[in-house]
Protein backbone atom coordinates (compact mmCIF):
# COMPACT_ATOMS: atom_id res chain seq x y z
CA UNK A 1 0.00 0.00 0.00
CA UNK A 2 3.07 1.84 0.49
CA UNK A 3 4.12 2.48 -3.25
CA UNK A 4 0.81 2.34 -4.67
CA UNK A 5 -0.15 5.66 -2.38
CA UNK A 6 3.07 7.21 -3.29
CA UNK A 7 2.76 6.16 -6.70
CA UNK A 8 -1.15 8.04 -6.32
CA UNK A 9 0.20 10.91 -5.13
CA UNK A 10 2.63 11.62 -7.88
CA UNK A 11 0.28 11.03 -9.73
CA UNK A 12 -1.91 13.41 -8.56
CA UNK A 13 0.45 16.18 -8.08
CA UNK A 14 1.83 16.08 -11.63
CA UNK A 15 -1.49 16.10 -12.76
CA UNK A 16 -2.54 19.15 -10.57
CA UNK A 17 0.12 20.97 -12.72
CA UNK A 18 -1.24 19.91 -15.46
CA UNK A 19 -4.41 20.44 -15.05
CA UNK A 20 -3.45 24.49 -13.59
CA UNK A 21 -1.50 24.50 -16.86
CA UNK A 22 -4.12 23.93 -19.35
CA UNK A 23 -6.64 26.07 -17.31
CA UNK A 24 -4.77 29.16 -17.80
CA UNK A 25 -5.29 28.81 -21.24
CA UNK A 26 -8.81 28.77 -21.60
CA UNK A 27 -11.52 31.96 -20.48
CA UNK A 28 -12.41 31.98 -17.01
CA UNK A 29 -15.77 30.43 -15.81
CA UNK A 30 -17.97 33.38 -14.62
CA UNK A 31 -18.76 34.20 -10.83
CA UNK A 32 -21.80 32.45 -9.81
CA UNK A 33 -22.15 29.50 -12.26
CA UNK A 34 -23.34 26.34 -10.98
CA UNK A 35 -21.37 23.37 -11.25
CA UNK A 36 -23.35 22.12 -14.17
CA UNK A 37 -23.01 24.80 -16.28
CA UNK A 38 -19.13 25.49 -15.47
CA UNK A 39 -18.58 21.72 -16.76
CA UNK A 40 -20.33 22.71 -19.96
CA UNK A 41 -16.90 24.91 -20.44
CA UNK A 42 -13.46 23.47 -21.29
CA UNK A 43 -11.99 25.69 -18.31
CA UNK A 44 -14.77 24.36 -15.50
CA UNK A 45 -13.95 20.56 -16.66
CA UNK A 46 -9.96 21.51 -16.41
CA UNK A 47 -11.06 23.43 -12.92
CA UNK A 48 -12.91 20.17 -11.56
CA UNK A 49 -9.70 18.06 -13.11
CA UNK A 50 -7.76 19.47 -10.97
CA UNK A 51 -9.43 19.74 -7.50
CA UNK A 52 -9.77 15.32 -8.24
CA UNK A 53 -6.21 15.62 -8.57
CA UNK A 54 -5.52 17.23 -5.59
CA UNK A 55 -7.77 14.47 -3.89
CA UNK A 56 -6.53 11.97 -5.09
CA UNK A 57 -2.92 13.35 -4.04
CA UNK A 58 -4.06 13.85 -0.41
CA UNK A 59 -5.58 9.94 -0.15
CA UNK A 60 -1.95 9.12 -1.98
CA UNK A 61 -0.80 10.44 1.22
CA UNK A 62 -2.06 9.20 3.74
CA UNK A 63 -2.36 5.60 2.36
CA UNK A 64 1.84 6.11 1.86
CA UNK A 65 1.68 7.40 5.78
CA UNK A 66 -0.85 4.86 6.97
CA UNK A 67 -0.06 1.97 4.56
CA UNK A 68 -1.96 -0.72 7.15
CA UNK A 69 -4.71 1.56 8.63
CA UNK A 70 -2.80 2.41 11.78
Amino acid sequence: MRNFGGILMLLGILGFFYAAQQLEKHEPVRQGATISESIDRPAGRWEMARYAFAGAAGIGLLMAMFPKGR
